[in-house]
């Protein structure tokens, strides 16, 4: 199992949540608003301490785990993505040991070669969207969770985002998402689970 959390407690917010992920999978985390989602994701890399429960990635406790360490092995997407002042390019390679392959980044986000050298805080919110999951993929995570990944955006660029995500699932990446919109979780989840 890629990613597994077990009785979850942070506050009020979470009572005994668990959540599942496999390689190659990705689920849909739905519930109404306020019931948590937002938090588990966070709490999975270690943003919000838990009161209770274990966050194991494939089967190591991550609170064992260095916060780095753990932050490239899980790419995390915030539902407003922040972009750091500068180009695109240099929110690709902020904090990496070793210069990303630009080109395959961008690819990896279906953003064309030409979004390099553009001011990354004056993008769309659809291209910032765009760039931050690229940035969560420019250290080859094994998972991936992306905080409503379509709030905002148009269906067009909602489809496309979709397709990638697919895509990114495909070739292994366990993925967890939460989302409102039914078409995502039906269109884009191997399976939905209820918070």
């Amino acid at each position: 199992m890629a990613l597994e959390c077990a009785e979850l407690v942070v506050g009020d917010v979470l009572r005994g949540a668990a959540l599942r992920v496999q390689r190659g999978e990705v689920v849909a985390l739905t519930a109404p608003s306020g019931a948590g989602k937002s938090t588990l994701l966070r709490a999975v890399v270690r943003l919000v301490p838990l009161d209770g429960g274990v966050v194991r990635l494939d089967g190591t406790d991550v609170a064992t785990l260095d916060p780095r360490v753990l932050r490239r092995r899980v790419g995390f997407v915030a539902q407003r993505p922040v972009m750091l002042p500068g180009t695109v390019a240099d929110n690709l390679t902020y904090a990496l040991d070793e210069p990303a392959d630009l080109a395959a980044a961008l690819d990896a986000a279906g953003l064309d070669a030409s979004f390099a050298d553009r001011d990354a805080t004056r993008l769309s919110g659809g291209e910032q969207a765009r760039v931050a999951i690229a940035r969560a993929l420019t250290r080859k995570p094994e998972v991936l969770l992306l905080d409503e990944p379509t709030s905002g955006l148009d269906a067009p660029l909602a489809e496309a985002i979709g397709r990638h995500v697919r895509e990114l699932a495909a070739a292994g990446l366990a993925i967890c998402l939460t989302s409102h919109d039914r078409a995502v979780v039906t269109g884009w989840a191997d399976r939905e689970q209820r918070l």
